[in-house]
Order: structure tokens, then C-alpha cells, then sequence
């Protein structure tokens, strides 16, 4: 197996960067959901609330980013300054605080996307946000992604489903990887070869990696990441292939036990289990 492909995604829910190499911290690949998108309340926006955000592009520029939309001017967003700190949540139960990105920012978001919201930046990853316990040592973190620093994908796996899209008769297929909103993407796995390795280390080039959980989807899968615009696969399919325990599942979760660099080409081998050293 070989990594075949490396995308961040600077902004919880935008568009995805393309990456040949990649270096991984302790929460992640270096700049991937480091800012996210708030509603005056604090609550996290992804693509799940508004499919438009798939539309925004936000391009690292030196230690800000530039935000634009199809159409649309530029902005150059710089790196928060310390103040002003607000409270961010996610999922409605985990509050940690995040630094404003600023008014301009808030502003184009906000008519961009047709709501009151905020950018705001995760200045410290080490010390805001441990990941679930449950899948976990007390000393992992994880950024503004979902629930973990990395997130796994197989070609095999999609090329399958799309089989299964083809089957079915739906006019929707077949769909890209970017629906599925990986940072890591495997070539010369079997389908679904991910499921066995669960509980187990990868070995990506020098770097080590467990696989903690097998990644249940939602609806941002249904959205065209290149318009918007939504449709009812992949959850359709996987609700009648991949629906395990109400979970509908594709990718795997991974959290880094090394550091360091990967790239587009490294060879991925599955290591030893880890399991035990969490009970």
C-alpha cells in the first residue's frame, strides 16, 4: 500500500488543500482546522448547516489565510492577535475557548454564507482539546476536526461503493474521494481492508499511526464539493452496505504516535495492536 493522496482543510467544512507532503503534529497535518466557523452563540457551522461553505476557499498566506468565494474579491485574514478570546462549541457539549479572526472576516462570511457568523482561530492545540478518552491516551489532542487528528481513506473502498452506486441504479455516481473529506488516501488496499485494521498501528513512511475508529458518516458526504449542491448518496448506499451499530461507515480515524513528515508515495504497513494499552 502507498499514500496516493494529502489534503488540509484550513477552515472546518471548506475546500480541501492538495498536498504532495505533509507534516503531522500531535492534533493533525499541520494547518488543517485550525479555524472554524461559529454562529453568534458560540456553536460550531460546518457544511452540515450550510452546503455553501463548500464553496470557500481559504489559502494559507503566511500565518493568515486568504478567504474568497466563486466570484468573489480575496480577503487576507491575518493570524489573531491573543485578544479578543472567545468560547467556541462543538457538538454542543464540548466548549473550549478560540481567538477572533476579526470583523472583515465575519462580515464576508456572513454574507457569504446568509447567517451571523464568526471565524474564529485555535492558537494552541496542546492545550484546548483532549480527544474522546474512550478511543484514547490522556495526552492526544485533536484540533477543530470532527473527533480526531487524521482521517484515512482507500481507493479500493470507494471504488467499491461506487460499484454499489453503479448497482443500485442511482444516476448520483460515481462519486470523487473529495466527498468523503480525507487527509489520507491509500492505493493497493482490498475493499474495505480497513476495517481489519482497527485497534491496529500503520506504519506511513516513518511514521507511526493508530487506527482508533472506523469513521461513521453524515450528510457533508452528500455534498458536491465542487457546487454545493446536495444529493442522497453515498448515505443512501452505505445505509444498505455499510450500516454498522446506526453508523454508516467509510474511512478510518488515526492518531499519530510519531512525528514528522509524510508524503504522497510512502508505503503504509499495518503494525502490531495497541488496544490494550488504553484499558
Amino acid at each position: 500500500m502507498r499514500v496516493s493522496a494529502l489534503h488540509t482543510y484550513p477552515i472546518k467544512g471548506c475546500r480541501r488543500i492538495d498536498h504532495q507532503r505533509a507534516t503531522v503534529e500531535p492534533w493533525g497535518l499541520a494547518g488543517d482546522r485550525r479555524w472554524m466557523i461559529i454562529d453568534p452563540d458560540g456553536a460550531q457551522v460546518t457544511q452540515r448547516d450550510i452546503a455553501r461553505l463548500a464553496l470557500l476557499r481559504a489559502v494559507p498566506v503566511g500565518s493568515g489565510l486568504e478567504l474568497s468565494f466563486p466570484g468573489g474579491e480575496p480577503l487576507l485574514v491575518a493570524q489573531p492577535a491573543p485578544d479578543p478570546v472567545v468560547t467556541a462549541t462543538l457538538w454542543g457539549r464540548i466548549t473550549m475557548t478560540a481567538t477572533a479572526a476579526g470583523p472583515d472576516a465575519d462580515a464576508l462570511l456572513s454574507k457569504e454564507l446568509g447567517r451571523d457568523v464568526r471565524l474564529v482561530w485555535m492558537d494552541d492545540p496542546a492545550n484546548r482539546r483532549p480527544v474522546d478518552p474512550d478511543y484514547a491516551v490522556p495526552t492526544d489532542r485533536v484540533s477543530f476536526a470532527d473527533g480526531f487528528p487524521l482521517l484515512l481513506t482507500s481507493t479500493a473502498s470507494l471504488d467499491r461503493l461506487n460499484d454499489w452506486i453503479a448497482e443500485s441504479g442511482s444516476e448520483e455516481g460515481p462519486l470523487p474521494m473529495a466527498r468523503f473529506r480525507p487527509n489520507v488516501v491509500v492505493d493497493g488496499a482490498p475493499p474495505f481492508a480497513e476495517d481489519e485494521w482497527l485497534g491496529r498501528r500503520l506504519r506511513i513512511g516513518t511514521l507511526v499511526f493508530r487506527v482508533a475508529k472506523p469513521c461513521g458518516r453524515c450528510v457533508v458526504t452528500t455534498t458536491d464539493q465542487e457546487t454545493g449542491e446536495r444529493g442522497r448518496e453515498p448515505l443512501r448506499t452505505l445505509a444498505r452496505h455499510r450500516n454498522v451499530g446506526q453508523q454508516l461507515l467509510f474511512g478510518s480515524n488515526l492518531i499519530p504516535d510519531t512525528f514528522g513528515e509524510i508524503v504522497v508515495g510512502d508505503e503504509v504497513e499495518v503494525l502490531d495492536r495497541f488496544r490494550a494499552e488504553l484499558s
